[in-house]
């Protein structure tokens, strides 16, 4: 395993539990145009952390994998959106062209499961989160910031799971 740069954060989760948690800590962070890049196998965790990010955000929506519909839109009561894409079952990057994601970040915050198969056409400046399956309950997640913005949510973050460090 490489050695992390002084951004990077890597979290261990011990439980289900655990793991939408951290993603409610996460979801209190975002904002309209945040894009938050998810991969990991199936079975990695990546729907769990997705409902905490989502109820972290503020949704009192019901959150599910929008495999077969590929985007899900969560409500805020303050009416902005948060969007929930999955690029599983997409076939490359023309399909992800006509969904549009700059007109996606205008409206809300963006969540994209499977975001390697569409790496090509995501925004310059991402928050990337490799999940990987440890055990029966255990997964282990790093947050990999690019550009500043995403920087500062990694520090705020360490700082939320962690404490003051």
């Amino acid at each position: 395993m490489p050695i992390l740069d002084s951004n990077t954060l890597e979290f261990f989760s011990h439980s289900p539990q655990q793991t939408k948690r951290a993603g409610i800590r996460i979801g209190a962070l975002i904002r309209p145009g945040d894009v938050l890049c998810l991969e990991g196998d199936l079975g990695s965790g990546k729907t769990t952390l997705v409902h905490g990010i989502a109820q972290g955000w503020g949704t009192a929506d019901l959150v599910t994998s929008p495999t077969y519909v590929i985007v899900n839109e969560y409500l805020h009561p303050s009416g902005i959106k948060l969007f929930h894409l999955d690029a599983y079952r997409l076939q490359g990057d023309f399909d992800a062209e006509i969904l549009d994601i700059d007109l996606l970040l205008q409206r809300g915050p963006l969540i994209i499961e499977w975001a390697e198969r569409i790496k090509k056409i995501l925004p310059p400046e991402y928050l990337w989160i490799n999940m990987r399956w440890m055990g029966a309950e255990q997964r282990h997640l790093t947050f990999i910031p690019t550009g500043s913005r995403y920087e500062h949510m990694t520090n705020k973050l360490r700082q939320l799971l962690f404490g003051a460090i």
